[in-house]
C-alpha cells in the first residue's frame, strides 16, 4: 500500500531536488516502452483506493472528477499574463492554487495556455503540478493529459518527435507502423510527466463535408480504422501513457463542427454497427483506458435528442452495458457549443454523471460546473456510492499508469527519450510510406533534377498545426532545395487574389515547374484559378493536397496530384522526396474521393494509389 507518508517523501524529495538543480528520481519503466510495474486491478489495489477515496471530503471527491486547464509554463510561477487569465476564468493564480482549491484530478495542457514551450518546461510543469497534488490533505497524483493526436492535431511540437497524422497512417496501412509511432509517442509523453493522451480517434471518416474530423480520422472502412485503433492503444499503453479513443459513439458523418453546434449522427442502429461501432469495439479489446464522448445527437439511440455526452440510453445502455466497457469515459471539452447549447453550463456536468461519465473536461466555469455537482449530490439527484465509483475507475487508472509509485519525471529523462535522432529517423521512415499519388498523365512525375530544375512553389501557408516550424511553402522548397532543386517559395494563402494569381504565373514563365499546395478546395475557392491560370503556361504543375485528400476533384486539368494528408514538416518533407524522386509513393487512399459533378460516383476509390 501506498500511504500518504510516501507520497508526501516523494514529494519531499522532488522539493529538494529542484532546489539543488537536480531531479526527481527517474519513474520505473519510464521512456523504456514497458509499462511500469503495477498491481493494478488486484483486489488489494482495489482495497487500498477505497481506502484513499473513504478519506476524502466531498469537496475532494467531487474535484476528482474534473481535468481543467491552466495559463501559465510554471505550476506556481507562471507569467503576469497567465497569472491574471487563471484569476479571472478560475479565480486562482496558478496550477498549484487551482489543486489546492478544487482538488481537480486532472491537468490538459494546451499550447494557447503556454503549458508546452519546450520539454525540460514541460516536464517541470508536470513535476510541479504532481507535488501540489501530493500536498494536498489526502495526496491524489494528477493525471496530466493532452491532445497529442499528431498530423493537424498536436499540442507539444519540435523538438519532440511528430508522426504522420491519422489518415496518413491509413495511407501507409501498417498496423506496425501505427504501433511504432503511438509508442515512440507515447514513451516522450512519459517522459514529460504525460500519462494520458486523448488519441486515437476512433470515428470512421464516411462524409468528406466533415469539418471536425477529417483526416484525424484513419478513413472510412471501418474495418481498416479498427485495426490502426487497436495498433495505437497497444502502442500508446504500451508505452505507460493512457490511450483515448474519440469521439464515442462516432463522429465521422457530419456537417457540423460540434465546437460551435450541435451536430446530428442520422445513421440507424444498424448502420451505426457497421460503421462506427467496429473501431470502438477494437479500443476496447485492446484494454483502452480511456473513451472520450461526441457531443452529437443520435436520435437511433436517445429520442430524447440529447447530445452522447448526456445521454444514459448512449453512455451506459450502449457503451458499458451493450460493449461491456469498464474502464473510464470521459467528456469532450464542456467549454464546446454541442454541449452546452441545450442545458448550459450548470445542467451539463451533473447529466453527464447520471448518463455514465466518470471525468468532466474542461468547464468553461469550474466553480460553477464543481458547485453544481455538490449540489446535485447534497440534493439526492447524484448518489455517493456512484461517485465513488467513479472515483475507484479514475484512480485504477492512474495506478495502471504509474503515478501512484512515481508521478515524477526528469531532466535527464527528457534527454534520453525526447526528439532523439532514432525517433526523428522512424517518423521519416513511416512518413515515407503515406504520401499517395492520385493521378500522374503523362509521367510527369518524379520531377528531374535535369530537366525540370527550377521550380516555383505556391499556395497555402496555413499556420503549422504543431509548431513544427512552417511556412508548407517554405519547408517544400527547402526539402526540394535539399534535393537538388533551384527552388523558389511563393505563399499565396487559402484564398488568393487575382494579384497574387497573377504573380505566381509572371514568376513560373521563368521556371521550370511548379508545385501547388493546396487546402480543403471548394468548388468557389479562387485556389481553383490559381491552379487553372498556372496550368494554362503548359508548364508542369505538380498539385499537392496537403489537408483533406479530396481537392483533385474540383481542379480539372491537373495532371499530377498527390495527398499528404497535413501539412506538418515530416509529411512535407516526405512528400518532396516523392515529388524528387527519391521515394516512390506508396501510399493508397483509405477514404474515397468522389466526383464533383457526380457526388455519388468514385472519381478514386478506397485503396488507390499509383507509384512510379
Amino acid at each position: 500500500m501506498h500511504s500518504r507518508r510516501t507520497v508526501l517523501t516523494t514529494a519531499a524529495a522532488a522539493s529538494a531536488a529542484c532546489a539543488t538543480g537536480a531531479a526527481p528520481a527517474r519513474a520505473a519503466g519510464a521512456g523504456t516502452g514497458r509499462r511500469p510495474a503495477s498491481d493494478a486491478g488486484t483486489p488489494a489495489t482495489e482495497t487500498r483506493l477505497r481506502r484513499l477515496i473513504s478519506r476524502m471530503t466531498p469537496e475532494e471527491k467531487v474535484g476528482q472528477l474534473f481535468v481543467m486547464r491552466v495559463y501559465g509554463h510554471s505550476a506556481t510561477d507562471p507569467d503576469p499574463a497567465d497569472a491574471a487569465a487563471n484569476q479571472q476564468e478560475i479565480g486562482v493564480s496558478n496550477a498549484a492554487e487551482l489543486i489546492a482549491k478544487y482538488h481537480v484530478g486532472g491537468i490538459i495542457y494546451f499550447g494557447w495556455a503556454h503549458n508546452t514551450r519546450e520539454p525540460h518546461q514541460i516536464a517541470d510543469l508536470s513535476n510541479g503540478i504532481q507535488k501540489a497534488g501530493a500536498a494536498q490533505p489526502v495526496p491524489v497524483p494528477l493525471l496530466i493529459s493532452t491532445d497529442q493526436e499528431h498530423g493537424i492535431v498536436a499540442r507539444i511540437g519540435a523538438p519532440a518527435t511528430l508522426f504522420p497524422g491519422a489518415m496518413a497512417l491509413g495511407a501507409a496501412g501498417s498496423r506496425d507502423e501505427a504501433r511504432t509511432a503511438a509508442r515512440i509517442a507515447g514513451e516522450e509523453l512519459y517522459a514529460m510527466g504525460i500519462r494520458q493522451d486523448y488519441a486515437p480517434d476512433a470515428d470512421v471518416n464516411v462524409n468528406a463535408a466533415n469539418p471536425v474530423i477529417g483526416v484525424r480520422s484513419f478513413g472510412a472502412d471501418p474495418q481498416a480504422v479498427a485495426r490502426m485503433v487497436a495498433a495505437e492503444v497497444k502502442g500508446y499503453q504500451g508505452a505507460g501513457v493512457a490511450a483515448c479513443a474519440k469521439h464515442f459513439p462516432g463522429h465521422g458523418d457530419t456537417d457540423t463542427d460540434s465546437h460551435v453546434g450541435l451536430p446530428y449522427i442520422h445513421h440507424t442502429a444498424e448502420e451505426w454497427e457497421r460503421l462506427d461501432a467496429p473501431p470502438f469495439k477494437a479500443a476496447i479489446a485492446a484494454g483502452i483506458d480511456s473513451i472520450m464522448t461526441a457531443h452529437i445527437v443520435v436520435p437511433a439511440f436517445d429520442a430524447s435528442e440529447d447530445p452522447a455526452t448526456l445521454s444514459r440510453p448512449i453512455l451506459t445502455g450502449i457503451l458499458r452495458e451493450r460493449l461491456g466497457y469498464n474502464g473510464v469515459v470521459v467528456t469532450d471539452s464542456l467549454g464546446m457549443e454541442g454541449v452546452r447549447v441545450k442545458y448550459g453550463d450548470a445542467r451539463a456536468p451533473v447529466l453527464a454523471l447520471k448518463a455514465g461519465v466518470d471525468q468532466l473536461l474542461n468547464p468553461p466555469d469550474l466553480s460553477v460546473a464543481h458547485g453544481a455537482v455538490l449540489k446535485a449530490l447534497q440534493e439526492g439527484e447524484l448518489s455517493w456510492p456512484d461517485i465513488d465509483a467513479k472515483l475507484l475507475r479514475i484512480l485504477l487508472l492512474k495506478d495502471r499508469r504509474g503515478l501512484f509509485t512515481n508521478p515524477f519525471t526528469t531532466h535527464e529523462e527528457v534527454d534520453r527519450v525526447v526528439g532523439i535522432r532514432r525517433h526523428l529517423e522512424s517518423a521519416d521512415r513511416i512518413a515515407d510510406r503515406t504520401t499517395t499519388l492520385l493521378r500522374n498523365e503523362g509521367g510527369v512525375l518524379p520531377l528531374s533534377r535535369l530537366r525540370e530544375n527550377k521550380v516555383l512553389v505556391v499556395g497555402v501557408d496555413a499556420a503549422p498545426p504543431s509548431g513544427t516550424g512552417g511556412p508548407p511553402t517554405t519547408v517544400l522548397t527547402e526539402a526540394l532545395g535539399g534535393l537538388g532543386f533551384t527552388a523558389t517559395a511563393l505563399s499565396t494563402g487559402l484564398t488568393p487574389p487575382q494579384t497574387l494569381i497573377d504573380q505566381a504565373v509572371a514568376a513560373l514563365h521563368d521556371r521550370d515547374a511548379a508545385v501547388v499546395a493546396t487546402y480543403n478546395v471548394t468548388a468557389d475557392s479562387p485556389q481553383r484559378q490559381l491552379v487553372t491560370a498556372l496550368l494554362e503556361t503548359g508548364k508542369p504543375v505538380v498539385q499537392l493536397a496537403v489537408r483533406n485528400p479530396y481537392d483533385i476533384a474540383q481542379l480539372d486539368g491537373v495532371k499530377a496530384a498527390l495527398a499528404s494528408y497535413s501539412w506538418t514538416d515530416v509529411e512535407l518533407r516526405a512528400a518532396a522526396r516523392v515529388i524528387a524522386g527519391r521515394q516512390k509513393p506508396t501510399g493508397k487512399l483509405p477514404v474515397p474521393v468522389m466526383r464533383a459533378d457526380a457526388p455519388g460516383t468514385a472519381l478514386y476509390p478506397i485503396g488507390h494509389g499509383l507509384t512510379y
